[in-house]
């Protein structure tokens, strides 16, 4: 992995690590972002009592880890494998192979370009990490039509070659929010009414469906939160005032 952190992570971060020695009281690791070493005491190994420390972690084995405490002068940084949790994990995971494949077409186009792979991935990362943590997150901004090479000196031809390759192999950044609309209409005709308040509902990036007794899943997916949250309460706002002019009941659950 070409990716590297300068400097010191900072406390609570969470990292990921290869298991370098396995000692009897504690484990002694390798940061891979940030190519120092760090050591994880047995007590934060896992949990409760261990009896014999090999049970949970192996010499080479990559582990999630989060930091404990960072003692700068001596550049010693002490972490914890038991203070993880599975979403954290799952997330840190995910985030660093979503690097590598950022790091995949840098390398394939090094390699069409006739050009040495790690000289190129630093003269294209020199001033981007000056405003980006990683790559990923540029060329998620490439693709969302937020950011572009010509915000940073970067060689033309290498420049509009990876952009070209990123809006192939980059998928627009989503996220998901949703819950259930309870629905329920009096009128003789209250499928009708069900079926127009959904319709109310029914907006840009909005999708509905049927869960059972009144009761509908609805799902928004946007660029972000801030505009997740505005596409939601529009729909769901836009239903519950149809449902109750038509003297109906309606609410909304958050899932």
């Amino acid at each position: 992995m070409l990716y590297r952190r300068h400097g010191l992570p900072e406390e609570n971060e969470i990292v990921l690590s290869t298991v370098t020695s396995v000692k009897r009281n504690c484990v002694f690791v390798f940061l891979d972002e940030y190519k120092i070493d760090g050591l994880i005491h047995i007590s934060e190994v896992s949990a409760g009592r261990i009896r014999n420390i090999r049970d949970y972690v192996k010499k080479g084995k990559k582990v999630v880890c989060k930091i404990l405490r960072v003692k700068h002068k001596r550049r010693q940084v002490d972490l914890s494998l038991r203070r993880v949790n599975d979403s954290q994990r799952r997330n840190k995971i995910n985030a660093l192979k979503q690097e590598q494949k950022a790091e995949k077409i840098v390398e394939y186009v090094s390699k069409l370009l006739d050009k040495d792979t790690k000289k190129l991935y630093k003269e294209i990362t020199k001033e981007i990490f000056e405003k980006y943590s990683d790559l990923n997150t540029f060329f998620q901004d490439i693709v969302a039509g937020e950011s572009s090479f010509s915000d940073f000196k970067v060689d033309k031809t290498v420049a509009e070659k990876i952009e070209e390759i990123v809006k192939q192999r980059f998928k627009p950044q989503q996220v998901q929010i949703g819950g259930v609309l309870h629905l329920t209409s009096y009128k003789p005709d209250g499928v009708s009414v069900i079926k127009k308040t959904l319709k109310k509902a029914s907006l840009d990036n909005v999708e509905l469906r049927y869960k059972g007794s009144g009761d509908y899943f609805i799902t928004v997916k946007a660029p972000d939160y801030k505009k997740a949250e505005s596409i939601l309460e529009k729909a769901k706002t836009a239903a519950i005032e149809h449902i109750t002019s038509t003297e109906g009941i309606g609410s909304f659950t958050r899932k």
